[in-house]
């Protein structure tokens, strides 16, 4: 079995970090995301946030991976989730439901707030397997690496969001929105349209605008141009 610890210290307060890890479906860091839906969803006596969703995940089969033994690069996780606003505190456990034998991850993920407004993450891992076939030591530190790589682009997807939040100043969002079986982000505002007068005919040239995270995300959602 293969473990790993690591922690990570994000600048935004508790709330807006716990916000941005449950937004941060869809983004461009987890193109290998496919689905993600919510399968229960309570508050306990004590006013805990419990939350389950089951999520599908397509990975890559290594080239030296017996041939025949996984049909397909796709795996079913289950996330469950439970939020303690009065602790201030986000427990997340995810575990994949199939490939079990070949290998099992098990992750674990804690988000406290600490002193001056900040957020700790804390992450652990399990990765375990039981092939055999002299293949267990590979495959399980094949499954650490790509854990590592992942974990970093996790991280930059909630960031994204993040940044995302910083810009809309925190404007209404809406969770489960037709387009979207998750998350549905607010757009900022559309600029006001100045209307000029007769004497206003000289045409401006167009000022190029900086692209911020709301258009590298909404150029990440738009589809290709179609082919004629």
């Amino acid at each position: 079995m293969k473990f790993f610890s690591q922690s990570y210290s994000y600048n935004d307060p508790w709330s807006i970090v716990t916000l941005a890890f449950f937004m941060r479906y869809p983004n461009p860091y987890a193109s290998h995301v496919l689905s993600c839906d919510v399968v229960s969803r309570s508050v306990t006596p004590s006013g805990s946030l419990m939350t389950t969703r089951l999520i599908l995940k397509r990975g890559a089969i290594p080239r030296w991976f017996p041939k025949g033994i996984v049909s397909r690069a796709e795996t079913w996780v289950v996330e469950e989730t439970e939020v303690d606003p009065l602790g201030q505190t986000v427990r997340c456990k995810t575990r994949n439901l199939d490939h079990v034998k070949v290998m099992q991850v098990e992750e674990t993920v804690l988000f406290h707030a600490v002193p001056e407004g900040k957020t700790l993450q804390v992450t652990e891992a399990r990765i375990r397997s039981g092939f055999g076939w002299g293949l267990t030591r590979r495959i399980e530190t094949h499954g650490l690496n790509k854990f590592k790589a992942n974990l970093q682009r996790s991280r930059e997807g909630v960031s994204l969001v993040l940044e995302l939040l910083r810009q809309s100043r925190l404007r209404p969002m809406t969770l489960g929105a037709p387009e979207d079986p998750l998350v549905s982000l607010a757009l900022p505002a559309q600029p006001v349209v100045e209307h000029k007068t007769d004497a206003d005919t000289e045409p401006q040239a167009a000022i190029p605008r900086p692209q911020n995270s709301w258009s590298r995300l909404k150029a990440w959602l738009r589809p290709p141009p179609r082919a004629d």
